[in-house]
């Protein structure tokens, strides 16, 4: 009365899949590269060269290749900047400790401690940074 299912169902794993996976370091890999590839963008918006080059560095060495460096600037405050700056130094942090990265740890709260010294340099006195 009922005739066999002759294709596969469409809900079954593709386990012999022709695409290439990659391990949960390689993913790590890429998403630390592009934070510190954001990270760079912006600290080089703010000039800070010596910092850029060694984000620069780290960028290369996890992509294989040297990073574009940012030319392009976006008229933003040094404050916001700064915040920007820390942010992405921050995600950073949290991935290169996931990946056990000692190097681009350091690097990146190395980063965080300098972009926070800066905006309690620029923060007026009496007020703490980002309070109204």
């Amino acid at each position: 009365m009922y005739e066999p299912i002759r294709t596969p169902s469409v809900h079954s794993p593709a386990d012999d899949a022709d695409f290439p996976h990659r391990s949960r370091e390689e993913e790590l890999d890429i998403q630390l590269a592009g934070h510190l590839a954001a990270l760079l963008a912006v600290t080089d918006e703010l000039g800070l060269g010596p910092a850029g080059d060694r984000i620069a560095e780290q960028v290369a060495r996890l992509r294989g290749a040297p990073p574009a460096r940012h030319a392009a600037l976006t008229d933003a405050a040094p404050a916001s900047l700064h915040r920007r700056a820390h942010a992405l130094a921050g995600r950073a942090l949290v991935v290169a400790a996931s990946r056990a990265d000692t190097t681009a740890a350091i690097l990146s709260a190395q980063r965080m401690d300098a972009h926070t010294e800066a905006l309690s340099s620029t923060a007026p006195s009496g007020h703490l940074v980002g309070a109204p």
